[in-house]
Formats: C-alpha cells, structure tokens, sequence
C-alpha cells in the first residue's frame, strides 16, 4: 500500500480525508434544488453554490422567507421568463414590473466561464449594475450566448423546463420552495 496519497487518489478503502469511502459519500452534499409552483406546473431548478455562491445564497434566504409566493412572471421573451419583482402583486402596478426587488442588493458579480446561457440555465437579472442583483431572476428558453459573461448564472433547470416555455406575463408564482425541506 502506497503511504503518498495525492489528491483524488483512494487506497484501500480510505478516502483522502481519512474517512471511509461511505461515510465521505455521505457528507457529500448534493446541490440544493428549489421548486417553481406554477398553475401551470413545476420547474424544479438545481442550483450552483460551487458556480455563484453569493447568489445562490440570495435566492435560497428568499425562498426560505416565502418571498416568491403569489408573485407574478412579469417578463417573458422567445429566450427567456423572468420572476422575482414584488411589485406583481399588485395589477395596477403593471407599468413598474421589472423594477422592484427585496430591497437588499447582492453586492457582488459572480461569473463563470463555465457557466453559459443555453436552454434551462438560471440567471440573476439586474438593470444597469451586475452588482444591483436581487430577488430576480429568469430562465433561459432558448440559448442566447450573447448574455454569456454579463449576468450571473446560479442554476439549471432539471425538470419542468416545458412549464417555463409555456408560462406567459402575469402568470402566478404560487410558491418556490426547497426540494426535501419541510414547510415554513
């Protein structure tokens, strides 16, 4: 048995922290996945820690607050639906859907080269500053490389990517909640 272990390399059993292969599975933790509840059907969105883990942080902490529920897509293109302005709630505020948030910007620009604009990515909207992220947030329809490096991508879409084709303007968000977290 070799005494020099590098990085990725398991002997004997013994993974590289020390601990058994099983119990190193375990503590590994599977990416958080939240869920999209539409009338029209669930998107369930995997996001990225490891990729935006500030905005990642962001969106968990509002999901976690139900401060999704009973809002409204208010935008949606051939390429993308977006979601996350508290403003739809509020019908008569239509003209100013786009422009609200949770009040407390993200702060930071998180890019990943890796990360790219194709069908089901999930990306953090902002108007003029990427650091002017908050609650918004959109899913690509259609791929658009041409957004690649000038929004934040936190997640993908695993399942319901249908549901977001077919979502329209003033649809309800019911809910988002964590996958496999017990209700708030």
């Amino acid at each position: 048995m070799r005494k020099l272990i590098t990085a990725g390399v398991l002997t004997a059993g013994v993974a590289i922290a020390g601990l058994p292969i099983e119990k190193l599975a375990a503590q590994k933790q599977a990416n958080p996945v939240i869920v999209v509840e539409t009338d029209k059907g669930n998107i369930e969105i995997e996001l990225q820690p490891k990729m935006a883990p500030k905005g990642v942080e962001k969106i968990l902490g509002l999901v976690q607050n139900n401060f999704y529920r009973g809002l409204r897509v208010h935008r949606v293109t051939s390429s993308l639906v977006q979601m996350g302005d508290p403003q739809t709630r509020n019908m008569r505020l239509q003209n100013m859907w786009g422009t609200g948030g949770s009040g407390k910007l993200l702060g930071v620009f998180e890019i990943n080269p890796l990360m790219k604009h194709v069908r089901g990515a999930v990306g953090l909207a902002y108007s003029g500053n990427p650091k002017m992220a908050d609650s918004q947030f959109y899913i690509m329809k259609n791929a658009s490389q041409g957004l690649d490096g000038d929004y934040s991508i936190i997640g993908r879409v695993v399942n319901g990517i249908t549901v977001a084709d077919r979502l329209q303007v003033t649809d309800v968000i019911k809910n988002i909640t964590v996958k496999g977290a017990a209700p708030k």
